[in-house]
């Protein structure tokens, strides 16, 4: 025969507080932690030792407008710009640039480094190697001053740029950049 009567709990009433204190303890250790502290405020770091700063290049004639008239170059390297200087110097020395090849002997041959600002200037002039003959010498000089202003170096903001002048005895001349050759007699 079977009991029917409910069964009572083996536990006694102090025993259900400690099992309900121990099940709340666990159900609390599986809630959310709490937020952690906030962070220290660090201190703000000292500023760096100024560094001496380079010099820098004057900008770009972007400043004040250029004159009318002016030719402006393009060019992005010294090698680009010596096409525009040469083209310069024969435009405005036409009569003076020998027509077609030059013969083997030549007056003087003489390399020469120019340095030309954001406008246009001739700041300076350097012989690499001079031409042997001291006419040849001072007439390239005067033909190299009397050019300027020179094509504004626009996108360098200024330029050296180095060429070779091959110089005739009829005081006529090419400039290697744009020269037609030399004869073999």
């Amino acid at each position: 025969m079977r009991d029917t009567q409910p069964r009572q709990s083996a536990l006694t009433p102090s025993a259900w507080g400690v099992l309900a204190a121990l099940t709340a303890a666990l159900l609390a250790g599986c809630s959310t932690p709490p937020p952690p502290p906030p962070a220290p405020v660090a201190a703000p770091t000292p500023a760096p030792a100024p560094v001496a700063a380079k010099p820098v290049a004057p900008a770009p004639a972007a400043a004040a407008p250029l004159p009318p008239g002016t030719v402006v170059s393009n060019a992005v390297s010294p090698r680009d710009y010596r096409k525009d200087g040469a083209r310069h110097l024969y435009g405005k020395n036409g009569h003076r640039i020998y027509k077609g090849k030059m013969p083997p002997l030549l007056q003087g041959v003489g390399v020469m480094q120019l340095d030309i600002d954001h406008r246009g200037q001739l700041v300076s002039m350097n012989w690499l190697r001079p031409p042997s003959h001291a006419g040849a010498k001072a007439e390239i000089e005067r033909t190299v001053r009397a050019a300027a202003p020179y094509p504004v170096p626009q996108r360098m903001g200024r330029v050296t740029y180095t060429d070779t002048w091959l110089w005739h005895e009829s005081g006529t001349f090419q400039l290697d950049t744009l020269t037609e050759g030399q004869r073999d007699r």
